[in-house]
């Protein structure tokens, strides 16, 4: 059975205004995200689905199998998993192949390193899990929540720091890379299951980008950590 990329990416962002084709450490964010996909060993054919040309168009050049997204869930409030359970029964479908592991991939978190995509389908097999989700860890983060103008502390006791090292370790779900089942997803309607793993990253890849003033940091990350120096795949003519 295959193992599937699926990137959602669709059109008309609020935030940033054609966020999914922006163009990031010199090519479209998507495209980054395509390629990371094409290099894992793991994955035998990497779809976007998408209610947009410009974006398709983005997603053909970079190698991606493009799959059109239906109207009903392309809007504000479609989830992704209706879009990646559309895609998944397009490719079985219509290419006539049995889906048995969906790697969902954000376009919008794409400070992926060479082998976190493989990483993360050995410990989601390694452990038999239906799900996986990547982290990174919330090291001596303090979190804070007002509610009818009182402040209460979430993660740690105010009245009783202690040491950082003392505190239960905690992570941050970083929405880079998740894996699961179709099964999981048909039965729960969610990317989650009931037996759950997780990938652990690195705090800088906690990043990703919604509005314009993500655009920078991303980019730093990209030339500092040199994952554009990834990049040994090229666009097709």
């Amino acid at each position: 059975m295959l193992t599937v990329a699926v990137i959602p990416a669709r059109g008309g962002s609020k935030g940033l205004k054609n966020k999914n084709i922006y163009p990031i450490a010199g090519k479209p964010l998507l495209a980054w995200t395509i390629l990371q996909a094409l290099a894992s060993k793991g994955i035998d054919r990497v779809f976007v689905t998408t209610d947009d040309l410009a974006i398709a168009d983005v997603a053909l050049r970079f190698g991606a199998e493009v799959i059109e997204r239906p109207a009903e869930i392309s809007g504000d409030k479609a989830t992704s998993e209706s879009a990646v359970l559309h895609a998944v029964e397009t490719i079985e479908s219509l290419h006539g192949q049995k889906v048995g592991t969906i790697v969902f991939l954000q376009a919008t978190s794409p400070l992926r390193k060479p082998g976190d995509i493989d990483g993360a389908l050995a410990v989601f097999r390694r452990e038999a899990a239906d799900s996986l989700i990547s982290v990174t860890k919330a090291d001596d983060l303090t979190i804070w929540e007002t509610k009818d103008g009182r402040w209460s502390s979430l993660n740690f006791d105010y009245l009783n720091r202690g040491m950082r090292q003392d505190r239960p370790v905690q992570f941050i779900e970083n929405g880079s890379i998740y894996i699961f089942t179709p099964e999981t997803l048909r039965r729960f309607a969610n990317r989650i299951g009931e037996k759950l793993s997780a990938y652990e990253m690195e705090f800088w890849q906690t990043w990703e980008i919604d509005t314009i003033e993500e655009i920078d940091l991303i980019e730093y990350y990209f030339n500092r950590k040199n994952l554009a120096g990834q990049d040994a795949d090229q666009p097709n003519p």
